[in-house]
């Protein structure tokens, strides 16, 4: 079975459809599947159920080392064109785009806690339907969900998540679909890759089966269903934090 597609437009064919779930890696600018992103755009699929931390930018707090960047980043791409009916999320952040459609009724924003979002996730691609976590009893996040006492504490159930699609990105990937993420740009990168239905993930550097040692490995190849090597990346700065100099 050959994983390995020219790019990232062949890498989503037959799998885009109306109404679709899409988990999509990444935390804030870091480690997002920006090329497959891309596609989606331009595809015109619409009434996407969208999973991922968060839902893109609108720029206004990016930059290059080069200058300011351009507008609409990442998830924030499928906001401007109303591909999205439902978001679910753990932060807003800089979107206000994501903030005035939720506040108007053209979208579902379902806010759920980073770390329960992440466990939400973990256990769709464990097959581990529900669970029960401390975080959120008493808040309007346990509105409507079960509660159980555990030694004395009360605990809310949360539902796993899986999606028809789960797009990741990747810094090194081989012909199997064996993956290794690069420092922070792991973050939901790996829970996502085993909770898809399918799984389609977009790496800059592409090696040979073998290439990469076993022991490195993040995510295993029988996870992923389809592979891109793609180039040309940004290298965002979303927060830039520096000393005064003297």
């Amino acid at each position: 079975m050959n994983k390995v597609y020219p790019d990232a437009v062949r890498a989503l064919e037959g799998l885009l459809f109306d109404g679709m779930s899409i988990m999509a890696g990444g935390f804030g600018q870091c480690g997002i599947p920006e090329h497959l992103i891309g596609v989606i755009k331009h595809s015109g699929v619409r009434d996407l159920t969208v999973i991922s931390n968060n839902c893109g930018s609108d720029g206004s707090q990016l930059q290059l080392d080069t200058g300011p960047i351009r507008s609409g980043l990442g998830l924030r791409r499928l906001l401007e064109d109303r591909q999205i009916k439902t978001m679910i999320c753990s932060f807003a952040g800089d979107n206000k785009e994501l903030r005035r459609q939720s506040i108007t009724g053209e979208l579902d924003l379902q806010f759920v806690p980073q770390g329960t979002l992440a466990e939400r996730i973990r256990c769709g691609g464990a097959g581990i339907p529900a669970f029960f976590t401390k975080t959120g009893v008493g808040t309007i996040i346990a509105d409507g969900k079960e509660t159980r006492e555990f030694d004395g504490a009360t605990y809310v159930m949360e539902r796993a998540l899986r999606a028809d699609l789960a797009i990741v990105k990747a810094w090194k990937g081989d012909a199997e679909g064996n993956l290794v993420y690069r420092k922070t740009a792991r973050n939901f990168n790996p829970v996502m890759a085993t909770a898809g239905t399918v799984t389609v993930a977009e790496v800059e550097v592409l090696v040979a089966t073998g290439d990469i040692v076993p022991d490195h490995v993040h995510t295993p190849g029988i996870y992923v269903d389809r592979i891109v090597r793609e180039s040309a990346y940004e290298k965002l700065i979303e927060q830039r934090t520096v000393r005064a100099r003297s």
